[in-house]
């Protein structure tokens, strides 16, 4: 099982981070062990002292493909979720002055929530999705799927031309503007058109 996760796919989101605008998708991958366990608490890591959480849709892939044509794309998902990609912020920062990878930021053990998965027949418009984050009952991130710079589809077409697609897979289809640190002790809440699908505490 592959987690591909997907980088500034939302311009706000791009902005608040003072990065430039993709001429295609960012593309990064997590191991399965960034998943965090069921039923366990998020774990801010030792090694940073900015951990943020990054609200995203997900999409899980229901059967192997490979270079996949946008308007078959939806052949090969029939579940839609919620996750957080956790980034150690500082630590990205200080590989990117360097010019290095990503992955100690992104990919370190339990940087990966994964909600519950709905039926994407639950959902009249995929691309006109609302969700949201909750810290402590504050509202901190909002999001739509039409504000994506690349649709689902899109980014499984985009993303089948490199890596094989298989069964049980998750996209991270990117996060919108609202970014920020986690702290032990608080209590993330993720909704999808309003209803709650997801309560994570940080330890």
């Amino acid at each position: 099982m592959k987690i591909i996760c997907i980088g500034r796919n939302y311009a706000k989101h791009i902005e608040e981070l003072s990065n430039q605008k993709p001429d295609s998708p960012v593309v990064f991958m997590k191991p399965d062990s960034a998943i965090v366990l069921k039923n366990n608490p998020f774990i801010i890591p030792h090694f940073s002292d900015e951990i943020h959480y990054e609200t995203e849709v997900l999409v899980k892939i229901n059967k192997v493909g490979k270079n996949i044509s946008p308007e078959f794309s939806h052949k090969y998902y029939d579940e839609i979720g919620l996750g957080i990609d956790f980034t150690a912020r500082d630590v990205q920062e200080q590989c990117k002055t360097k010019g290095l990878p990503w992955e100690k930021a992104k990919a370190f053990d339990g940087s990966a929530f994964v909600s519950v998965f709905q039926p994407k027949q639950n959902f009249e418009d995929i691309n006109n999705i609302n969700f949201s984050l909750n810290i402590n009952k504050n509202t901190v991130q909002k999001g739509n799927t039409k504000d994506m710079l690349w649709n689902i589809d899109e980014l499984i077409s985009y993303v089948s031309k490199y890596f094989t697609l298989k069964k049980g897979d998750i996209i991270f289809t990117g996060t919108p503007a609202g970014v920020g640190k986690v702290n032990t002790g608080d209590i993330l809440e993720g909704h999808i058109e309003g209803d709650k699908i997801f309560e994570l505490k940080v330890r």
